[in-house]
């Protein structure tokens, strides 16, 4: 038997086919040469062209914050501040990252004011970021930033205070957790108080600290400050005067607004009812309205020195030509006009006096449709005042070629035509600045007003003077608006109020008047809508709160008396008479 040859793994023929040399110098090349490229590009990342990396980097712990601009402060025309901004911080949180232990949420909880269960509604999964509270106080914030929580984190802001409350709520309005206007002032000229925000780069840890403040990239912009028009004493005047008004006559809501007659300055502007800027909490829609601006209503009577004034400037009537009243009663159509009060024949200054609905409407046969019109829409009536004040309206006044003759009518006798208290307000200005009508301003002017429109002639204006100072003396509607020591004049308006096209039995009670007569400084407009404590004629509602703004703002200003410094009678009751219905359609 032979004997089986044994042969090992290495002497296998197989083994013995040699490689080609070039394969095993060609593998080497290669292996050298992706070494090298390793190499020449890490070189290249962090000697040459290191800013890939730092990219990297940055985008982990790199942040770009912005830096608040502080908004512009507001001041009245005497320099004390109405609005100011405070540093406030907010507090926010990654919810990922903010795993609070039981006792930990409480004491979180607990500072923020908030219940445990709206906290952790708030940090629940899902959200990569959450505000827990907006604008806290700095010392409540330092207590919360003692915690040292994770997750949770701070950012600067700031909050809009007003030291003047509800005093001066509307006209400055307010702004938002964002510190960006919402009402008034602060919405009016945001572009001016928000500034421009600015940024700056940091480090921050993994727990989103700032370990580091690398550069500033831009420098915010602060905004700029804004001196008002507004004169902080005669605004506590007008406030305090149309509250206590409010709540003598039980209305539903009131507004007054104070002008200087020699610039067109906005004074003083007050509503009610009003609200705190400084804690919003529960507000509601009668509120927040600025019914100076917002709410437009039939003026009444306080229409009717106009018409006198365009038939006076047009030679159609003298001051005691005699118009016949004695009727008391004046058809038109199917419709009948009437007076409170069978006057007989009255001069056109006693139709003024004794706010004769018949006088006037006779006065204003003497023009077209088209002649009114264009006295109104010189007056402003209309259309808004364009003062860029939020939620201003124009009123009402229809085109002159649909007006009926009863219309036309009524019209001149303030039904049918709708205002503003600030359209009329302004309107007054062409009985204190000797027939010229100037637009207004919200901010303190450095002089008079350069761009006026005549409306009439200033002998004509001197007549209505002389007609409307009568309003307030014996005799007139409007006694109880006298102020002692200066000459006033001015007119009642008392309208029935006009919903879904009927005239209700609710009234809008207004007085619109300036003085001093001799030398006119302000105008002070009145209106008191729906007075329900038994009285609701102008004479006694709206002209005592008149004369109480009047008189306190003349002194405020030191304007210097043109009467007897002793107090005046007033007449133990007004001598107005209740506001006929505008049409009452014939038999």
């Amino acid at each position: 038997m032979k004997k089986q040859r044994t042969v090992t793994f290495n002497h296998n023929p197989l083994l013995k086919r040699e490689l080609p040399a070039w394969r095993a110098r060609f593998v080497l090349v290669m292996l050298m040469g992706c070494s090298l490229a390793l190499v020449g590009r890490a070189l290249y990342l962090q000697g040459v062209n290191n800013s890939f990396l730092q990219a990297k980097g940055e985008m982990r712990y790199a942040r770009v914050l912005e830096v608040p601009a502080t908004r512009g402060r507001i001041s009245d025309r005497n320099g004390d501040m109405l609005a100011v901004s405070t540093p406030v911080r907010s507090i926010w949180a990654i919810p990922a990252d903010a795993r609070l232990e039981a006792a930990d949420a409480r004491k979180l909880a607990t500072l923020l004011e908030m219940d445990v269960r709206e906290l952790n509604e708030k940090l629940a999964p899902g959200r990569d970021f959450v505000y827990l509270k907006r604008q806290l106080p700095p010392e409540v914030a330092d207590r919360i930033a003692a915690l040292k929580l994770p997750g949770v984190h701070q950012q600067q802001e700031y909050r809009r205070y007003y030291p003047g409350g509800e005093v001066t709520a509307h006209m400055l309005g307010f702004t938002g957790v964002e510190d960006r206007g919402q009402e008034g002032i602060e919405l009016a000229y945001e572009k001016l108080l928000a500034g421009v925000p600015g940024s700056r780069r940091v480090i921050k840890d993994r727990r989103g600290r700032i370990v580091e403040d690398v550069e500033s990239i831009r420098p915010p912009r602060d905004g700029e400050d804004i001196s008002l028009a507004m004169d902080g004493k005669i605004q506590y005047l007008a406030y305090t005067a149309l509250r206590d008004a409010m709540q003598l006559h039980k209305a539903k809501a009131g507004a007054a607004v104070v002008l200087d007659a020699r610039t067109g300055e906005i004074l003083a502007l007050a509503n009610a009812p009003t609200y705190n800027p400084n804690n919003r909490a529960n507000l509601t829609g009668a509120q927040l309205r600025n019914r100076v601006f917002t709410d437009s209503f039939e003026p009444g009577s306080v229409m009717k020195p106009f018409i006198a004034g365009l038939a006076l400037d047009q030679g159609k009537v003298k001051p005691t030509t005699v118009i016949d009243t004695s009727a008391g009663r004046l058809t038109i159509g199917t419709a009948t006009i009437s007076d409170s009060h069978r006057s007989g024949p009255l001069t056109v200054a006693e139709v003024i006096q004794k706010s004769s609905n018949i006088g006037t409407v006779k006065m204003a046969q003497y023009f077209t449709p088209n002649e009114m019109w264009q006295l109104f829409h010189q007056l402003g009536f209309g259309m808004p005042l364009n003062l860029g004040f939020p939620g201003e309206t124009g009123g009402k006044v229809r085109a002159a070629k649909t007006w009926r003759p009863i219309e036309q009518a009524t019209m001149s006798y303030g039904h049918g035509i709708s205002v503003t208290l600030i359209q009329m307000a302004r309107a007054y200005l062409v009985f204190a600045r000797d027939g010229e009508l100037v637009p207004l301003s919200l901010t303190k002017l450095d002089g008079p007003p350069t761009n006026g429109q005549r409306i009439f002639s200033p002998q004509t204006v001197q007549s209505l003077r002389a007609m409307l100072e009568t309003v307030t003396l014996a005799g007139g509607t409007a006694t109880k608006a006298q102020v002692p020591g200066y000459r006033v004049g001015g007119k009642t308006g008392t309208a029935l109020k006009l919903e879904g096209g009927r005239y209700t039995k609710r009234y809008v009670a207004s007085f619109v008047g300036f003085a001093p007569v001799s030398n006119p400084r302000l105008v002070v407009a009145v209106m008191i809508d729906e007075p329900s404590a038994g009285s609701y004629y102008a004479g006694t509602v709206a002209a005592p709160v008149f004369s109480r703004i009047m008189e306190g703002s003349l002194r405020a200003l030191g304007v210097a008396p043109d009467a007897p410094l002793t107090p005046l009678q007033l007449a133990r009751k007004s001598n107005e008479g209740p506001a006929p219905a505008p049409v009452r359609e014939s038999m």
